[in-house]
């Protein structure tokens, strides 16, 4: 999409903003892509490099369950490029609520274009969200402020497409991407992005593959990644002693009081939900496999894998993440509930 971008830049003779949100623990190759783009358009785009404090998920760790990028007085994974700074930051914000901000403070109430570069292929919330869109001026345009829109311009292209246009326009792209190919990574699987998170803990193991100098700074980086297993999910069991209620009761009364009581509350949620379908009585204690993997039937064995797994927000047993504050005020105003 930037290279896009940039062409009809250069083609209208105008200059266009690039927003680079860096997350710190990145690959080298990627930051290498990145300067190597921008100098590249440097005669035609004004850059926006952010390396500030934001609170971003760790999947691996239970007694810390998000990590802050940038932080101070930590050692990070690399040296910081910059030192930029927003009015409307404030310390540890969440990154959903820095774009939307930065949107905001971006335009000066003047009418703005926010490029986004998602597609509808990449999974299935991404598409049932903009299919879902309410409040839509055409099928890849949405309001997010009064004079504020995000354009999704490749939101139909494949990631075959990408690669397609990337060889014909002879465009430069990520080296990291040839890496991941030489791996043998699926091309579906071939993303990148903070490597803590609960979709992205799949793709730690590849930098100490793909960048083994890097590997080291990211496994030192955040709490838990040295004990996380890289491999496929293996068969969990539990004391022969203990129904799964009562195993699930003990892991949740290891764990930190902040961390308990966010799964507590998850658990209750969970519970909630299935008792409103039929489950007046209480859930399961153990459902068949077939019935479980197809989250059809609720048990509590299916909640003590999701907290064995470091599952968060349930995502794998069809619970859904909450929106931060802010991101809702973005959704409102995306879905034309307020102006």
């Amino acid at each position: 999409m930037f290279h896009l971008a940039a062409a009809e830049a250069i083609k209208k003779k105008v200059k266009i903003d690039v927003l680079f949100i860096d997350l710190e623990a990145q690959y080298k190759a990627t930051i290498d892509h990145v300067k190597a783009m921008f100098g590249l358009y440097k005669d035609h785009i004004n850059i926006h490099w952010v390396c500030i404090p934001l609170t971003l998920r760790n999947s691996l760790s239970v007694f810390h369950p998000s990590w802050i990028c940038w932080e101070h007085g930590r050692e990070w994974v690399r040296e910081k490029p910059n030192n930029d700074s927003f009015v409307f930051c404030y310390p540890s914000m969440e990154f959903e609520e820095f774009t939307y901000c930065f949107g905001k403070w971006f335009a000066k109430d003047k009418l703005t274009a926010c490029l986004v570069g998602i597609r509808t292929d990449e999974s299935l919330n991404r598409e049932m969200a903009l299919q879902s869109i309410k409040e839509s001026y055409n099928q890849w345009t949405t309001k997010i402020h009064k004079n504020v829109f995000n354009c999704y311009p490749i939101y139909d292209w494949k990631v075959s497409d990408l690669w397609v246009y990337t060889r014909k326009e002879n465009k430069m792209h990520n080296k990291i991407y040839d890496l991941m190919q030489q791996a043998g990574v699926p091309l579906k699987d071939q993303r990148i992005c903070q490597p803590y998170g609960d979709d992205q803990k799949k793709g730690l193991w590849l930098y100490h593959l793909l960048e083994p100098e890097t590997w080291d700074k990211v496994l030192n980086r955040v709490s838990g990644v040295g004990g996380h297993e890289h491999t496929k999910e293996s068969k969990i069991n539990k004391p022969d002693k203990l129904s799964w209620k009562k195993y699930c009761e003990l892991l949740i009364n290891s764990m930190p009081a902040t961390t308990k009581n966010h799964y507590i509350e998850r658990i209750t949620k969970y519970c909630k939900s299935w008792e409103n379908r039929g489950y007046g009585d209480g859930i399961c204690n153990i459902v068949p496999d077939n019935i479980e993997r197809r989250n059809i039937a609720p048990s509590w064995k299916a909640i003590s894998k999701a907290i064995l797994k470091n599952d968060y927000w349930f995502r794998s047993i069809n619970m859904t993440q909450p929106f931060s504050k802010t991101y809702g005020e973005y959704l409102k105003i995306r879905d034309g509930i307020i102006n």
